[in-house]
């Protein structure tokens, strides 16, 4: 087909005066319209007071918490006591407040999250101390509490993974939840140095204290030379994909299995950070090479539409060991994406508007 000079004209009429936001195909019509004003302007990036993916700023107080109508809150979680190696996912909500440019729109689940939800960043948990690990798991499980009562669905942002336990304390506190695992390690280890509430085994817990159904769990990504702490995964019943046989399944095969384990039932989703290989993600406490890549990793979470999601994190961002930032980008890209699975959670979706 030859250069067209009246298709030129056609899109010199149509196109030609027209601004970024006016738009004429309804499916991007509808989120233009939630993210322009009538002069065709949008918020710039780099402005502003940074949240979570852009999402409103809602303080909500600590001890009287009102959270309004919202049906998702976003949490950050700055505590990284837990560690067994490197420090610093303490700064991993603020890192991932500051990368701009995270949606608005999803292109593939074909929604615009942060417009198609009620949801705000509602800050972060305070901490009675910094110092005493137990004292803020129970801070954590008292504000996680205080949202899930409030019938809204915490998705949260560490932090060490040792988080994960106090918050499925508050989520599985009625029924024991199943739960999407992605990470390196399958953080089921018992107690070091005189404490079990570390980042190694915040799923063992989970399980003996009666929120999570091991039965319901599958674990994608594990890898690395800490097989050996893994026996209670296998014994509770857990399903395990470890990343070296990922390639072989094919990521359908994976997204499938993980479908069929969790059922309809209730479900968290947790990742961990080093579930990427180091190449992609090196700014974490525990890299472990030959990991997943970020676009297997989209793929793989965006095959979870229409999963019953009622609680999710992304944990163990530890900015100050990747000068490039690249770590903190693709967290706050799976935040994205998790939160863009919510927008189809029977979780939210059986509520109506």
């Amino acid at each position: 087909m030859g250069y067209d000079r009246g298709k030129l004209d056609a899109l010199r009429q149509k196109y030609g005066e027209s601004h970024g936001g006016e738009l004429f195909n309804p499916q991007f019509r509808r989120v233009a319209d939630k993210i322009f004003n009538e002069s065709g302007t949008r918020l710039a990036p780099y402005s502003g007071i940074p949240t979570f993916l852009t999402a409103p700023y809602v303080p909500v107080d600590h001890d009287n918490p009102d959270l309004g109508d919202l049906q998702v809150a976003l949490v950050g979680v700055p505590m990284d006591l837990g560690v067994t190696n490197r420090p610093g996912a303490r700064f991993g909500p603020r890192a991932l407040r500051t990368i701009e440019r995270i949606g608005p729109y999803n292109h593939v689940l074909d929604c615009a999250p942060v417009q198609d939800l009620r949801v705000a960043d509602i800050g972060d948990i305070r901490f009675q101390s910094r110092y005493r690990l137990e004292l803020s798991h129970d801070d954590i499980e008292r504000r996680i509490n205080q949202i899930v009562d409030a019938g809204v669905i915490p998705l949260s942002v560490g932090g060490d993974h040792s988080i994960s336990h106090p918050i499925l304390k508050a989520v599985g506190k009625k029924r024991p939840v199943g739960m999407i695992h992605i990470d390196a390690h399958c953080d089921t280890g018992g107690a070091f140095d005189q404490t079990k509430f570390h980042h190694g085994g915040p799923f063992r817990n989970a399980v003996l204290d009666g929120v999570l159904d091991p039965t319901r769990t599958i674990q994608i990504g594990i890898r690395g030379s800490a097989e050996y702490l893994w026996e209670f995964t296998y014994e509770s019943g857990m399903t395990v994909i470890h990343a070296e046989e990922i390639s072989g399944m094919g990521i359908p095969a994976v997204i499938e299995r993980a479908k069929q384990i969790v059922g309809d039932g209730p479900t968290y989703l947790s990742f961990d950070i080093d579930s990427l290989d180091p190449a992609f993600a090196p700014g974490t406490g525990t890299p472990e090479v030959g990991g997943l890549t970020t676009r297997e990793v989209l793929e793989i979470i965006r095959g979870f539409k229409g999963v019953n999601l009622v609680g999710g994190d992304v944990v163990e961002v530890a900015p100050q060991y990747d000068s490039t930032t690249n770590t903190a980008h693709a967290g706050a890209q799976v935040l994205f994406e998790i939160l863009s699975l919510m927008v189809f959670s029977p979780a939210i979706t059986s509520k109506g508007a």
